[in-house]
């Protein structure tokens, strides 16, 4: 039986058994092959499927069927992100072949009102982020009470960017749903209890190709500030023994061609690997770092796709990836052959979360630790640490400094107005001020914290040292 005829058998549309043609699909993959039939059926469904299993055709297949050129907007998909809301646009539009829906999407980050023109023009299907969606509805741009289908992608990172109050919403204004498919790579608790609200007796749909194994190594994850991610990857650079091989993970090719750039500007040889370097010179890379001529190679997932050296000791995750599965194909770089190997992730505070969910997904350790201390055989860090207010700072932009003087010497209003009178800074740069008997804890803006820092280092309070340290 060919390509064709296997998805034939589900006598499909002719429009859509032609773009299947044309794309050349042999098989259908094994989340299509169970999620097909029973979406076609009507049935609500669960189905996990890690990125790149084709689960976007195992909704979007049932969904094109259903839809019809009218105009009127019949389903709706969500995403958590407008980059994957595009991904998934155009994957289903190739799937209609000339069956002429129209497939819009809405998205923050761009101009609404073009977005709503376009709706205003007539929309069969509606794929976008959920709080552009909601806009698009208040503003009366889009109609929700008449959509049929209800698919919901990726939704373990829906859960994670705090996104399912607004699926919610989304969701009661779908008076006459008829068909909800939900389809996420991993199923925590929380969104298992999120589905019951609002499907009814789904079917559970699990691929057998999920299994994804995890290595045996150290793990460490490292808090710290953008500004100084740079200074902890010299510190664990200046550990690495002879011999040793790094694999350091950014999350876009702009990042990597910086990050080679800084490392040589610090005197430390790296190459940078990523989509816009040609195949040629890709391969003359690594076979670089195979044989060992290359000790550091900085590369994004994309590029590091098939990389298998057997002599990588240390991966970093100098960004934390987007999902859990592509964190434990990173990781999975070191360690081979049964040699020893370790990670190390950089997690900036908004990155904590993200963590925590990698390690739950995979019950997997990945302790907190310090930055390494500089090895003995430098004699000062090869990447200079800056002052990184950012990290410490709440989101208004506020930053907590402690002074060693409480009620006991200074009421709250004194201590500040007369902060705002040496220091010369606008009354809106000081936030709120908690006291206690011996301390005085004052919010200051995080573009005035270090002038102020400063200029308090050198006063007293009644013969009292300020000290003035971030609480």
């Amino acid at each position: 039986m060919n390509s064709v005829d296997i998805f034939s058998t589900w006598d499909l549309d002719s429009e859509i058994i032609s773009a299947i043609e044309s794309k050349g699909w042999k098989n259908p993959t094994e989340i299509q092959l169970e999620a097909i039939p029973i979406g076609r059926k009507g049935k609500d469904i669960v189905g996990q499927a890690k990125t790149g299993s084709g689960k976007t055709a195992a909704f979007g297949i049932p969904l094109l069927e259903k839809c019809s050129p009218s105009g009127a907007v019949q389903a709706v998909v969500l995403c958590p992100t407008r980059e994957l809301a595009v991904q998934v646009a155009e994957e289903i539009d190739s799937l209609q072949g000339n069956k002429g829906l129209m497939i819009q999407t809405v998205y923050g980050g761009v101009d609404l009102e073009k977005q709503a023109k376009q709706l205003t023009k007539g929309a069969d299907i509606v794929i976008g982020t959920p709080g552009r969606v909601i806009d698009m509805t208040k503003r009366k741009y889009l109609n929700l009470q008449m959509v049929k289908i209800f698919c919901l992608d990726e939704a373990d990172r829906m859960l994670d960017m705090g996104f399912f109050p607004d699926v919610l919403w989304i969701f009661e204004k779908m008076e006459n749903r008829e068909q909800t498919m939900l389809f996420s790579a991993t199923f925590p608790q929380e969104i298992i209890d999120a589905a019951n609200e609002f499907m009814v007796d789904a079917i559970h749909i699990m691929s057998d190709d999920l299994e994804v194994e995890v290595p045996e190594i150290d793990q460490y994850g490292i808090q710290i500030g953008r500004m100084n991610k740079l200074w902890a990857l010299g510190r664990i650079i200046s550990n690495l023994s002879e011999g040793d091989q790094m694999l350091i993970f950014a999350n876009t090719k702009r990042m990597v061609d910086i990050l080679v750039e800084r490392l040589h500007r610090a005197q430390i040889k790296s190459i940078g690997l990523h989509g816009d370097i040609a195949q040629g010179k890709r391969e003359n890379i690594l076979e670089s770092f195979r044989n060992g001529r290359v000790r550091i190679v900085v590369a994004t997932d994309v590029a590091a796709r098939g990389l298998d050296v057997d002599g990588i000791t240390h991966v970093v995750n100098y960004d934390l990836p987007d999902d859990t599965e592509s964190y434990v194909h990173r990781i999975g770089r070191t360690g081979r052959m049964g040699k020893k190997g370790e990670s190390w992730s950089f997690v900036t505070k908004e990155d904590i979360s993200a963590l925590d969910r990698i390690s739950s997904t995979w019950n997997m350790e990945i302790p907190l630790v310090e930055v390494p201390e500089l090895n003995d055989s430098f004699d000062k860090d090869p990447i200079k640490k800056r002052e990184d207010w950012g990290e410490v700072s709440d989101s208004f932009g506020m930053v907590k400094v402690k002074l060693r003087v409480g009620k006991k010497q200074v009421s709250k209003k004194i201590i500040c107005d007369w902060i705002i009178d040496i220091t010369k800074i606008p009354e809106l740069a000081v936030g709120s001020v908690f006291q206690d008997e011996n301390s005085t804890t004052v919010e200051i803006h995080v573009e005035k914290v270090s002038y102020v820092i400063g200029v308090l280092k050198n006063k007293k309070w009644s013969n009292i040292n300020l000290s003035p340290e971030v609480a």
